[in-house]
């Protein structure tokens, strides 16, 4: 009993290695063949066809790292909701557990799809949907036109719009 559990290992292992060594062996061999011919316009990111205008390295605001975060964790619900979907309707555990099995997974779902909600609501409270909006600050700027006009516009527009 035992050799046949070593050799079905070992087949297995036989089978990963011939892999790693198929794989490592196209790597050098590409490697050793192809031409290294480096310029200025192969070392440019590409990005749909599209010339880069500055560097491929840019920040982005913190803003999205949030937003991403929430995506996950309500993405990733779909991974213990589609087994307990498939699971849910199964005639063999609802028969042999005299319909408890249905009335357990139904409320184990809802308490799963509550702690979800728990969590948006927590983010929604703190803030962490909201998005901020810049504070513009107006500038010194000497305008050559003069303020009166720039108040009977202003008056004009916000007339028509209420």
């Amino acid at each position: 009993m035992e050799n046949e559990q070593i050799s079905a290992f070992g087949e297995v292992l036989i089978f990963l290695i011939g892999g790693c060594v198929f794989v490592l062996g196209g790597l050098f061999s590409s490697k050793l063949i192809h031409p290294h011919r480096p310029n200025a316009q192969k070392l440019e990111s590409y990005e749909s066809g599209e010339q880069p205008i500055g560097s491929g390295w840019s920040r982005f605001n913190i803003r999205f790292y949030v937003v991403a975060l929430l995506f996950l964790l309500f993405e990733v619900e779909i991974v213990f909701v589609f087994p307990w979907a498939t699971v849910f309707g199964n005639a063999d555990y609802i028969e042999a557990t005299d319909g408890l099995w249905g009335w357990f997974s139904i409320i184990e779902m809802f308490v799963f799809i509550f702690i979800l909600a728990l969590g948006l609501a927590y983010a929604w409270v703190k803030g962490y949907l909201e998005w901020p909006k810049a504070n513009v600050t107006p500038s010194d700027f000497k305008s050559p036109v003069p303020q009166g006009l720039y108040d009977n516009i202003n008056k004009k527009y916000q007339s028509t719009k209420s």
